[in-house]
């Protein structure tokens, strides 16, 4: 993506099911455990680059010892920073007690880190300060085992208002308005609830209050706290806990937005945001990696029990299609052959745009991740050429002759690599013509590899403001001389804020909306500017259920191409010699390519929770009342 964008955050979850000394003799190492997170967390740092933490579960211990620790940091290499200090604090008591190496349970007891149970997330943060207390997990601590709650996840929820407001009329005194502390606080009310109710079902019982402990920890059902804490949530979430004793969860949002995978065996049960960071660091097939239910937890208790349980009412699928177009890792074999059908099936477009002469033109790339969607464009421009070759050789079959037939053979489409980023270039000046230079210098050319006769087809995985492409890109390739420049996206128009985990929460950022409102201007159409305020105001104080989207009458009066001519027209600039033109993919050819990951509002504005609704409607009035403040 040409466009910086924030990613997705990632989270890894390990329970070893195993007594230590298992892994120890079948792996050679007690860390077993800590290796495996290491790599999970590293095989997700695509997701996540503001911060990374750690926290770990040991299970049994006496009292007194301790039995939680957790690591966090916000440095820029995150997950490398939370290791050496892992790292460093276990070769620390190591090499004071070179002992404790043959003895799996005195490096239990005396080490920290080791344990059963892990839980690890790696943070892109869609707004707030890159502070250290905001990165994840978080802890709510207490003096009852069963009491402490671990969470971390990958969600944002498009009510916190009313998530913090639930919680004060409980009488509890959040010390903050952020999503995940009011959600780590909610659970954490109901297991506070359910925790005393057992122990007074035991004192009746006959329990005395330290064998109440044990029976407590047995009978707590993680389902119903889930189910109780839940009811008000609105937003894409997969939340992973862990509770001091040992019992662990992870719930995903009832739309299935946010992805969640996971696999057991008898050795371990592990979870991820991404199926082939559990194949390749497990080395398990692809059939068995399965993907957590909507609406329902994958549930681990302390015994072992493992169990799929429903929370919530699943609603229609409607997981997010970005992950598939750009956040998740390519390497997953699905998502690898769904980003090549996206360039295949935008092709008729791009013949169009370049009137089918392939001759002519240079088919590339802006690395890095649009390259596979970049095969699948090259491939179906090949089955066109090669179809066009069949066809030749069919009508000219009595006259050809071996040197014209091997002259029709040699004709290929043409590849090449003509963007090149210059990862080291920083922008370091804040004054806008001297930085807007440096911007036009974020990407190199490959010179000497297209004639002023030939068209160029850049093929990107999205466009989400187009500033990279107005003041870098489209720059730069015009430096080669292209009778034409044609920038592809393989995802459709984004027209919409997203409000579920991805940094697109003002639609002015957004070109496409932009594009729209100057064709509205031009075609002295502003009015229905006013009037989507108007609808949008009257509905300021409406309960979510009953909120309409407006927005999408901003678009509805003109065609697609309309606004992507227009989003080509703003831009090019009056110094760029060649013809420019945009091509986007459609809905409908998205949900071809992609066709378990329909959630779509960023392209359409139809948005898979009530909330969604209101935050979009929000997005609009700050545009329209000139406010810079997010919507949610």
């Amino acid at each position: 993506m040409s466009d910086a964008l924030k990613h997705e955050c990632g989270i890894a979850l390990v329970r070893l099911l195993k007594p230590l000394e298992f892994y120890k003799e079948k792996y050679g190492t007690a860390f077993y455990g800590i290796q495996k997170m290491y790599l999970m967390m590293e095989k997700q740092h695509n997701r996540g680059q503001d911060g990374a933490g750690f926290a770990s579960i040991k299970m049994d211990v006496e009292p007194g010892e301790r039995y939680i620790s957790r690591v966090r940091s916000n440095h820029a290499q995150p997950i490398q920073d939370v290791f050496k200090q892992i790292n460093e604090r276990v070769n620390e008591e190591m090499e004071a007690h070179p002992e404790y190496a043959d003895d799996v349970q005195k490096l239990k007891a005396n080490i920290p880190y080791i344990g059963e149970l892990y839980l690890g997330h790696v943070r892109y943060g869609t707004f707030g300060k890159n502070s250290i207390e905001s990165v994840h997990p978080f802890l709510r601590q207490s003096n009852w085992m069963h009491r402490n709650l671990i969470l971390a996840g990958n969600f944002n929820m498009t009510n916190v208002k009313e998530l913090f407001q639930n919680l004060v009329e409980l009488g509890q005194h959040p010390k903050e308005m952020a999503d995940t502390v009011t959600v780590m606080e909610k659970i954490g009310h109901f297991l506070d609830k359910e925790v005393m109710q057992l122990y007074q079902d035991c004192k009746a019982e006959g329990y005395s209050k330290r064998e109440a402990s044990p029976v407590i920890a047995e009978r707590l059902d993680i389902a119903k706290i889930l189910a109780r804490s839940s009811k008000n949530l609105d937003g894409g979430y997969a939340m992973a806990g862990l509770l001091g004793h040992g019992d662990a969860f992870v719930f995903r949002d009832p739309a299935g937005i946010r992805p969640a995978y996971y696999y057991q065996d008898d050795e371990i049960v592990v979870v991820a945001s991404e199926r082939p960071v559990i194949q390749t660091v497990f080395n398990v097939p692809f059939e068995k990696v399965k993907e957590i239910d909507p609406g329902s937890a994958l549930i681990i208790k302390k015994s072992g029990d493992i169990s799929m349980k429903e929370i919530l009412t699943p609603t229609v699928k409607k997981a997010c299609s970005f992950e598939r177009i750009y956040f998740s890792r390519g390497s997953d074999a699905e998502i690898y052959q769904e980003r090549k059908d996206l360039g295949k099936l935008i092709l008729p477009a791009v013949l169009e745009s370049i009137d089918n002469d392939t001759d002519n033109t240079v088919f590339s790339y802006i690395p890095n991740t649009a390259e596979t969607s970049f095969y699948g464009l090259v491939e179906a421009a090949q089955d066109f050429l090669n179809q066009r070759k069949k066809n030749f050789i069919l009508e000219n079959k009595d006259t050809l002759t071996v040197d014209s037939l091997e002259k029709l053979l040699s004709v290929k489409i043409r590849t090449e690599k003509v963007a090149i980023k210059d990862a080291k270039l920083r922008t370091f000046i804040t004054e806008d013509s001297s930085r807007d230079d440096l911007v036009a210098h974020v990407y190199d050319v490959t010179y000497g590899v297209i004639k002023p006769t030939d068209n160029l087809v850049i093929i990107d995985d999205s466009i989400v403001r187009g500033t990279t492409l107005k003041m870098s890109i489209i720059k730069m390739m015009d430096r080669l001389k292209p009778k034409r420049i044609v920038i592809v996206s393989s995802a459709p128009q984004i027209r919409y804020p997203d409000c579920y985990g991805i940094d697109m929460a003002k639609l002015e950022g957004l070109v496409a909306f932009r594009a729209a409102l100057e064709l509205l201007k031009e075609r002295n159409l502003y009015h229905i500017v006013d009037e989507v305020y108007a609808k949008c105001k009257a509905q300021e104080n409406y309960h979510d259920n009953d909120v309409v989207n407006y927005v999408t009458a901003i678009y509805d009066s003109f065609t697609s191409q309309e606004i992507s001519d227009k989003i080509a027209e703003m831009l090019s600039s009056s110094d760029i010699n060649a013809e420019v033109k945009i091509i986007f993919q459609t809905v409908e050819d998205l949900h071809i390519a992609c066709p378990k990951n329909l959630g779509d509002w960023y392209f359409t504005g139809d948005y898979p929770t009530p909330g969604g609704n209101r935050v979009v409607n929000r997005a609009f009035m700050n545009f329209y009342e000139g406010k810079d403040a997010r919507a949610y």
